[in-house]
């Protein structure tokens, strides 16, 4: 079964760090794009961070650059490192690979992520 599981998502504190992981099943991400999305109540959902496997190129929105860090295995699990967490960042974080053909797109079902001011 093809799928993607997020973990590490809690409640800290204003300040604080969490690591968020997305492993993979049934597929590697080779020639994948991965990236996190985050969804906070009453807004639509947008991108955090992405990261190319295959040049190892990474993105990161203007509101997470500098304190979140994109990494991946380049086999099936990717990490998002979240440091100085502030309540703008509470949300559920969902984690996506996108194949570079646009051909295969999967989601996970997202990890609550809650800070505390």
């Amino acid at each position: 079964e093809v799928q993607l599981v997020e973990s590490g998502g809690g409640l800290v504190q204003a300040g604080g760090s969490l690591r968020l992981s997305c492993v993979a099943s049934g597929f590697t991400f080779d020639d994948y794009c991965v990236a996190w999305f985050r969804q906070a109540p009453g807004k639509e959902r947008e991108g955090v961070s992405y990261i190319s496997d295959n040049e190892g190129t990474t993105y990161y929105a203007d509101s997470v650059k500098g304190r979140f860090i994109i990494s991946s295995n380049a086999r099936n699990t990717a990490d998002l490192q979240m440091d100085s967490l502030t309540p703008e960042d509470t949300a559920v974080y969902f984690c996506n690979a996108a194949h570079r053909s646009g051909g295969t797109n999967y989601w996970g079902r997202g990890t609550q992520v809650t800070v505390s001011s």
